[in-house]
């Protein structure tokens, strides 16, 4: 079989999609203008298609995995990100924002080996050996055991590894490779691919873990193709607000873990330093007294994390109200808003709803459903929530409250902070009587509104006289009863 002649072929700059003709639009992915023409390299003859040293077919049970031991790293943050440590051979990408901290997580992670008497290898494109010794001393490394490699032909790299042999490798940043086998510019979608496929190569045959760090692009995907995080074996990305000196890791893929876990860091003079008690960290700030603040018990992975729900309702100036949402789902915040409005017959409707997450974490599951309720009820009736209440379960759109998991891990992790009370649905009520907190059971919203604002009455605007809350979910206004007991001031007439 002859060799076959090159050919053009066009490859998205989004996705990685190939196409064999120009198209306006990808065809996989649908961005306009994305696609790049670039020389498919030759086909190789038939007697090129398998290597020489083409590995033997083995019986799984016959694999042995005790030379396979996880490489611990000097965060237990990151460790628990990663499953319990690096696995040998494993490639790991660390995506984030530029000046986020990618850069000196993995410096600081390849020094702190390199102190353990193993032999790393940093491989720079971005900067020179002067500009990391900089960077080293600012973090107090002192770079013994660490060798730098300022290169981006993937070729001389891949060579330069053979010859060091290293422990591990840190790759900064993985868009400035390129390859001669590639006619393509560093940081196209051909070149990544490429580059990525034969660090891939390299990194299982010889056992050694690889650290690539990546840019993101503005809607916060890794820069270059998406097959690039299809590659890899572990996805990171390193969140955060450049002003402010905290950083969330959190674990978009892997394949030798969870991808729940989450992991807290400082940023400080000396670097990043692991934050042990995230809870205490997002409620530092936290204002007693004011309305629409209520505390939830998310779970991370395995560790429950306390945060504060923050949510502001203001009469809307335009012809449609606007919903905003930080750190929680858009979609959870429109249920929860809908719910409300329609089983307790407060008018939502016209006001603008902004519903944030404090200290920047991003809650995705269904157990902060009751706390953004209570948190709109108090904003609402700007009636601030008792500060040493929890609120733990999913709100459906019957407006019953729903059981969530691991509800007796989150309260006890909440007593241990120092609170005295939750609520809850009725039907865990005998889950979390371990808990010691003071239980508030409630079968539905209403019943919850109910138990933890007593004092909250349902005023008819046409009549003047308090009522309870329409069963219709009619539009109505919440007014402050001073003479009004505990029993029950949301009742429905019968």
């Amino acid at each position: 079989m002859t060799q076959g002649k090159s050919r053009t072929t066009f490859v998205c700059q989004e996705c990685g999609a190939h196409t064999p003709k120009w198209e306006g639009r990808c065809p996989q992915c649908g961005q306009w203008n994305t696609l790049a023409a670039i020389q498919a390299a030759p086909r190789p003859k038939r007697d090129q298609w398998l290597k020489a040293d083409s590995p033997d077919v083995q019986e799984l049970s016959a694999v042995s995995t005790a030379a396979l031991s996880r490489i611990g790293t000097p965060f237990q943050e990151l460790d628990r990100v990663l499953g319990g440590g690096i696995v040998p051979g494993a490639l790991i990408l660390m995506a984030g924002d530029p000046g986020i901290g990618k850069s000196t997580i993995l410096l600081q992670t390849a020094a702190y080996l390199a102190g353990q008497g193993h032999r790393l290898l940093y491989v720079s494109g971005e900067e020179s050996a002067q500009q990391v010794r900089l960077r080293a001393e600012r973090l107090g490394v002192s770079g013994d055991g660490l060798f730098f490699l300022g290169e981006t032909e993937i070729e001389q790299i891949l060579a330069r590894l053979d010859t060091v042999q290293p422990f591990l490798v840190v790759v900064d940043s993985v868009q400035t490779l390129s390859s001669q086998e590639v006619p393509s510019a560093a940081g196209s979608v051909a070149q990544v691919r490429e580059c990525t496929r034969r660090l891939t190569q390299w990194a299982k045959g010889h056992g050694v873990p690889i650290l690539l760090a990546g840019h993101v692009t503005k809607d916060g995907t890794v820069a270059g193709p998406r097959a690039l995080e299809h590659m890899v074996d572990v996805v990171l990305y390193l969140e955060g607000d450049t002003l402010s000196p905290y950083r969330i890791l959190r674990g978009a893929k892997n394949r030798f873990g969870s991808t729940n876990e989450i992991g807290v860091f400082q940023m400080g003079s000396q670097g990043l330093e692991e934050v042990t008690e995230p809870s205490l960290l997002f409620l530092s700030s936290r204002l007693q007294g004011v309305s629409g603040s209520v505390v939830i018990v998310t779970m991370e992975g395995s560790r429950p994390l306390l945060a504060e729900v923050q949510a502001l309702t203001t009469p809307t100036v335009f012809s449609q109200p606007r919903r905003v949402a930080t750190g929680v789902d858009f979609h959870r915040l429109l249920l929860v808003a809908a719910a409300t409005t329609q089983r307790l017959g407060i008018p939502l409707g016209g006001q603008d709803i902004i519903v944030n997450i404090a200290g920047g974490l991003r809650v995705g599951e269904p157990a902060a459903d009751l706390g953004i309720a209570l948190a709109l009820v108090s904003s609402f009736r700007n009636t601030p929530c008792d500060p040493t209440t929890v609120a733990v379960a999913e709100v459906g759109l019957g407006g019953e409250l729903r059981s969530v998991p691991q509800l007796e891990r989150r309260l006890k992790e909440a007593a241990r902070l120092g609170f005295r009370r939750a609520v809850i649905a009725q039907a865990q009520l005998n889950d979390a009587q371990t808990s010691g907190l003071e239980l508030i059971a409630a079968p539905t919203l209403a019943d919850a509104v109910r138990k933890l604002f007593p004092r909250m009455r349902h005023r008819d605007s046409t009549q003047g006289k308090d009522e309870a809350a329409p069963p219709t979910g009619l539009p109505a206004r919440w007014e402050q009863n001073p003479e009004a007991d505990d029993s029950d001031p949301l009742e429905e007439q019968q």
